[in-house]
């Protein structure tokens, strides 16, 4: 993966930098895992807006990914690589011997051509997914289940990867992305290797405009407010603010917001790194 940057023909191109496209092989999605989507431009049911900042954007159809990965013990060939809006990484379509066609997420390293399967019996090679309990201690993995058989809800952004580092009973350690070390169940499935779409990182927007494309409206701080629309807002000149918080009040530097009893919070082996 790599990325491109311009020379400077407009104020926009000065600083855009965007990913290389060269790993991508088709540009028009699989019809029968493709639906709609609809934006709620940060409204709620009752057309109040309950998000701010959002709205606009271009329009995205969902592709349909197979976080779950429950073919087990057929191979599948990896069709083509295919660019997503939807998300930070690249995905892949795979055919399965049985006629089956799946999107996954495209890892680093993993070809059109390719062959993937899922499953206890799997090698741990690129793009395969077994449960932790088959996998090699230190291999770095991806798409991690935080409960057998629900779907991979962790380490799926691009460039992520997390790292097996050991074993307790039914329990596999894991190294998380943040740092945080944890215990999930070893029944849990995880993909080998590491998301692909690494250098996701280095991009630059260059213009205001890409943000817009994006469904991503201006943002102001609260201090530019009135009184009434943010509690930081008011004051003559610059003399406003206080404390930074949310337009709801709540502190928003330093106050922890994790609830106290969450129920997974004893699965944590060693909290992430503070700055």
């Amino acid at each position: 993966m790599a990325i491109r940057k311009f020379k400077p023909t407009t104020p926009g191109q000065r600083h855009k930098i965007i990913g290389s496209f060269e790993n991508i092989t088709t540009n028009v999605p699989e019809k029968s895992l493709v639906v709609g989507k609809s934006a709620s431009g940060g409204r709620n049911s009752q057309g109040k807006m309950t998000v701010q900042y959002l709205g606009g954007g271009h329009k995205r159809r969902y592709r349909i990914i197979d976080f779950k990965r429950t073919k087990d013990g057929i191979p599948a060939i990896v069709k083509t690589i295919e660019y997503d809006p939807n998300r930070s990484a690249r995905i892949a379509l795979l055919y399965y011997a049985d006629g089956a066609k799946t999107y996954i997420l495209a890892p680093n390293g993993l070809k059109v051509g390719t062959t993937v399967m899922s499953g206890a019996d799997a090698a741990p090679e690129v793009g395969n997914s077994l449960p932790l309990s088959r996998i090699p201690i230190g291999t770095v993995v991806h798409n991690i289940e935080l409960r057998p058989g629900q779907g991979a809800k962790i380490v799926r952004s691009a460039g992520s990867f997390a790292q097996l580092t050991s074993r307790e009973g039914a329990y596999a350690i894991i190294k998380m992305p943040s740092g945080e070390i944890r215990k999930i169940l070893a029944t849990c499935k995880a993909t080998i290797g590491s998301v692909g779409n690494s250098d996701h990182k280095l991009e630059r927007s260059g213009k205001a405009g890409r943000s817009r494309w994006l469904g991503r409206r201006p943002h102001n701080r609260g201090v530019t407010k009135n009184p009434v629309d943010h509690p930081m807002g008011g004051g003559e000149g610059r003399a406003s603010g206080g404390h930074p918080r949310s337009p709801k009040g709540l502190y928003s530097k330093g106050l922890k917001t994790r609830a106290p009893k969450k129920h997974s919070s004893k699965y944590i082996v060693e909290r992430r790194k503070k700055k």
